[in-house]
Order: structure tokens, then C-alpha cells, then sequence
């Protein structure tokens, strides 16, 4: 995988929105972190102050205005202002060429997980993790200083989760992939599907119900995506939607628990990762090591 280079203070960024639009204002906290404390300058797209439906702009003014940003060789890393839902819609529209030149770093999550895996079969590296919509909300401290250090090259301690009856111990090691599971799907069968043999499988999801959890489990499993995995980190399955009148019964780790039965590799639950504030940065593509013990699990870089 190529690594695109690390940030260094004074060098040009661009900040745009992929998928839904958002509220201008709500960057204001990210403009003064990236501008005044990362000392970066930034580059704001067209999309931030657009608006189609629910779309930050229509998809031809958001696929141009992320080309644009693909093909600048002194933009160094993209950041989708947010998610939502749009990214999909333009990614065939897009010309790699001169990306693949000049690599730089993309960064988002949620939506944005179609991206990370289109880029991760163009053999390039990208980051998994909060976005500047965000950067104003209480309790994301760790997850902004983890980007931080992804993007500058610093060393990144090992991240930890604590002890779950659900998890399976054991050592593995391989590229992280992942993102967010419905997502993720969507991309099986297309240019953008991701071979899982051998890596490191992370997973997160939001506003889903039990039984579409549970048929996005089993599809993984007979599409043979689990089969060869080297270990799955399992993140935060948040605001999960529950039909009182004919209910599941079983929590969301537990049915992912259920369709892991059968394999070897070892699981985590429970992980610092997905739709809450402390999401830490997963550098997708990037070897690592996952360790699950009785103590709990721990991810190294």
C-alpha cells in the first residue's frame, strides 16, 4: 500500500463536502484546530456553502469540486466536512490519473467508508475518522489528536478496549480495513469490493434495526467474506433500532457474535470506533497488530 506523505505545518488542504450538506457555520471549530493550532492552510470547497435537497450541492458540483482537490498537487489531504449520504452517487464519476501521481490523505468515515475502499484498491492509504463537522463536540478530544498524529507521522500509542465476555482472544496481524457495515455492502460485487483474506476487519454502523444488522451478517458470511480474516475489531453499533412489537432478542454484539461462531480469528467488541465522539483514527490499508486477551484488546500501528 502507498502511504501518502505526512502533513507538515504551512502546507495547503482542502476541506469539502462529499455527501450531505451541512450548516457553514458548524466548521468554524475545525477552521481554527486546522488553521491556527495545525498551522495548515486551508482550502474550502464550494460545496460547504451549497446546498440540493439534502445534498451539499448536486452531484456534479460535488464530484467537481472533489476532482479539483484530486488533481492539485499542492493540496496535501482532503477532508469531507462531513457524511450523510451522497459519496456513492459520484464515485464513478471520478478520475484517479493524477491522485495516484501526487497520493494524498483523505479523511472521513460513515458515508465516506465507499472512498476509503475504492482507494484502498488503488493501493493507497487513507484515514478512517472524524470529520470537521464535528470538531465543535464535547468528548472528541482523542479522536481529533489521533488524526492529528496519523496525518504528521507521530507515533500513535496503542489504541485499548476493555475486557468483553463476548470478545475471542488470540494474536493477529494484517492491513486494517473497514468502515461503516452498510456500506461497506453496497461496495460487494462492484469496482470498489475489497478483498478481506488476511486483514485486519473493522466494523461500525448507525440507525440500523436488529434484523437488518442480522442480514448484513449473514451476507458477509455466505459471501465468503469472513472465511479468511485475520481478526475483526467490532466498533460501536449506535442508535440501533428496535421493533418493541416483534423484537429481536439479541443486542446487536450479540448477533454479530453469532454469525462469527465458526472461525478462528480472533474478535474484539466494543471498540473505539463509529458514530460516537471518542472515534479514534483507523489508518486504513496500514499494517497492524491486534491483540484480544482476558485484559481486553489492543490494536498497534
Amino acid at each position: 500500500m502507498t502511504q501518502p506523505p505526512f502533513l507538515q505545518p504551512g502546507q495547503r488542504v482542502g476541506v469539502m463536502a462529499m455527501a450531505s450538506r451541512l450548516e457553514y457555520d458548524s466548521l468554524e471549530p475545525a477552521f481554527r484546530i486546522l488553521r491556527d493550532d495545525w498551522q495548515l492552510d486551508v482550502v474550502e470547497g464550494e460545496s460547504l456553502r451549497s446546498s440540493y435537497f439534502q445534498f451539499a450541492g448536486d452531484d456534479d458540483l460535488r464530484r467537481r469540486d472533489l476532482q479539483q482537490m484530486l488533481d492539485d498537487p499542492d493540496i496535501r489531504a482532503i477532508f469531507s466536512a462531513r457524511g450523510g449520504y451522497g459519496s456513492y452517487r459520484i464515485l464513478d464519476q471520478l478520475d484517479f490519473t493524477r491522485f495516484l501521481k501526487n497520493p494524498k490523505w483523505i479523511i472521513g468515515f460513515s458515508d465516506i467508508t465507499v472512498i476509503h475502499c475504492h482507494l484502498h484498491r488503488l493501493g493507497v492509504q487513507s484515514l478512517h475518522a472524524i470529520m470537521p463537522r464535528l470538531f465543535g463536540n464535547e468528548g472528541v478530544a482523542d479522536s481529533i489528536e489521533t488524526l492529528r498524529q496519523c496525518l504528521f507521522g507521530e507515533s500513535i500509542a496503542p489504541y485499548t478496549s476493555p475486557a468483553n465476555s463476548l470478545n475471542r482472544a488470540g494474536t493477529a496481524a494484517g492491513q486494517l480495513v473497514g468502515g461503516n457495515l452498510a456500506l461497506l455492502l453496497h461496495t460487494l460485487g462492484t469496482p470498489s469490493d475489497i478483498d478481506l483474506t488476511g486483514k485486519l476487519f473493522f466494523i461500525e454502523d448507525i440507525d440500523e434495526t436488529l434484523f437488518s444488522l442480522d442480514r448484513m451478517m449473514i451476507q458477509l458470511r455466505r459471501s465468503g467474506r469472513l472465511a479468511n480474516l485475520a481478526g475483526m475489531v467490532v466498533g460501536q453499533f449506535t442508535d440501533m433500532r428496535i421493533n418493541e412489537t416483534a423484537p429481536f432478542g439479541k443486542t446487536a454484539n450479540e448477533i454479530i457474535a453469532e454469525h462469527l461462531g465458526g472461525y478462528n480469528f480472533p474478535v474484539c467488541f466494543d471498540f473505539p470506533v463509529g458514530h460516537v465522539a471518542r472515534n479514534l483514527a483507523m489508518p486504513v490499508g496500514k499494517d497492524a497488530e491486534l491483540e484480544v486477551n482476558e485484559q481486553g484488546s489492543r490494536l498497534t500501528f
